[in-house]
């Protein structure tokens, strides 16, 4: 349940279509909705952060992630679920028919109410990739940001081998109100866009690289040290976390 609902629920009360027990009946599960012995389902938290719970698929069975999908499908308008196996989207969507999946961003999702056209001028986060490998990451953040509703600007494959490439997008990086950079290997692309811009930059370390990358280790130590002011680092590989980040600093504007 979110705020619109809730308003929504008091205006039916106040009108005199639904008495006060039965409102108290549909508040009653907001603290969380108990899924037997697998899953406490946080229904209240639309309501406390502006965002419904996202359903974290991996290592879930797909019996399991299809339960919490559809369980929350009946709280709420729109669902997600994030690191999606293809095997286990095509086990949810025989059973959820109305999920759409994205294999590259290994994102599924539920609408029952999509958002309208953003105006050209609306502020948006720039996502930005050192190379195409890393394009499953940069995707699961820039199709999260799409999710909740935000105008994203993409430029891929623009790592600091070949800097000119970074630079020919310079225009729309200053225009950025926030910039999600994401780079395996050393990881200094971060460093490189936050010291052009002024907005925030988020940076998100992939596992991409030969051994001594340590499996995103090495890119997480570089943004973590950055020299750049303004860069707020996420774990590695956490496309997610970092589209939420931005989505806090642009539902504010």
């Amino acid at each position: 349940m979110d705020e619109r609902q809730v308003r929504d629920l008091l205006a039916e009360v106040q009108a005199g279509n639904i008495d006060i027990e039965q409102a108290l009946a549909r508040l009653r599960v907001l603290p969380y909705d108990d899924l037997g012995n697998f899953a406490r389902l946080d229904v209240h938290r639309g309501l406390r952060q502006g965002l419904p719970e996202t359903v974290f698929c991996e290592s879930k069975t797909p019996e399991q992630s299809t339960a919490i999908l559809a369980r929350l499908w009946q709280h709420h308008d729109r669902v997600l679920g994030t690191r999606v196996p293809p095997e286990m989207a095509a086990f949810i969507q025989a059973r959820l028919p109305e999920a759409r999946y994205d294999a590259t961003s290994r994102l599924l999702t539920l609408e029952r109410t999509p958002r309208p056209p953003l105006p050209d001028d609306a502020p948006y986060a720039m996502v930005v990739c050192g190379g195409t490998s890393d394009l499953p990451v940069v995707e699961e953040a820039a199709q999260t940001l799409e999710f909740l509703g935000h105008r994203v600007e993409r430029a891929y494959d623009v790592g600091v081998a070949g800097l000119h490439r970074l630079l020919g997008e310079l225009d729309r990086l200053l225009a950025a109100d926030v910039v999600i950079a994401v780079a395996g290997m050393e990881g200094a692309l971060a460093s490189v866009v936050a010291g052009l811009v002024s907005c925030p930059v988020v940076a998100v370390p992939t596992s991409v690289g030969y051994g001594a990358n340590f499996h995103g280790l090495a890119p997480l130590l570089t943004m973590l040290n950055s020299c750049a002011s303004g860069i707020a680092v996420v774990n590695i590989d956490n496309g997610y976390g970092a589209a939420i980040f931005a989505h806090f600093i642009l539902r504010r504007m």
